[in-house]
């Protein structure tokens, strides 16, 4: 295996046959046996015992790349350190330097300070992020409405009406 940067790149999506072959394969082999034994896979060189065992961390990954693509999805790769500069930490939050900043000032996001700057554990930023993802579902749900429900219907469109012959 020749040496490559680690560097961030983006798989667009494509239907190919041997996607279909594979996503087909992943498919029989779970309807088949389920999740009641722990699937072996291995990856095979040019010679036939030219084989290595596929550990279950990577057959997820791979599961999880095959089936966005086959749902039409581009996929990006972005090797990261296990920690994390608050620059890092704020493109995978999606929010600005700054405000990670404010995070650790108030002690939402936990970091080490090393000399000026400061470092955060990968696992702390993901996990921060999955509980921010979590109340901003709650805070959605919560602020939702069934409109199925005849009597919350009823309500909008009483509201609506009386808004309109304003």
């Amino acid at each position: 295996m020749t040496a490559q940067a680690l560097e961030q790149q983006t798989f667009l999506p494509e239907k190919s046959d041997e996607l279909a072959q594979v996503v087909s394969f992943l498919a029989i082999h779970e309807a088949k046996h389920g999740n009641t034994i722990e699937p072996r896979y291995v990856l095979v060189g040019a010679d036939e015992h030219d084989q290595v065992v596929v550990p279950a961390s990577v057959h997820r990954i791979l599961k999880q790349v095959v089936d966005a693509m086959e749902a039409g999805r581009a996929v990006t790769v972005a090797p990261q350190s296990t920690t994390l500069t608050t620059q890092q930490a704020a493109d995978l939050l999606g929010v600005s330097r700054p405000t990670v900043k404010r995070l650790i000032d108030i002690g939402d996001l936990p970091a080490e300070r090393v000399g000026t700057r400061h470092k955060l554990l990968l696992t702390d930023v993901l996990d921060y992020r999955k509980k921010r993802r979590t109340r901003q579902y709650e805070a959605l749900a919560e602020t939702s409405i069934d409109l199925l429900d005849e009597n919350v219907m009823s309500h909008v469109m009483a509201d609506t009406f009386s808004w309109c012959h304003r």
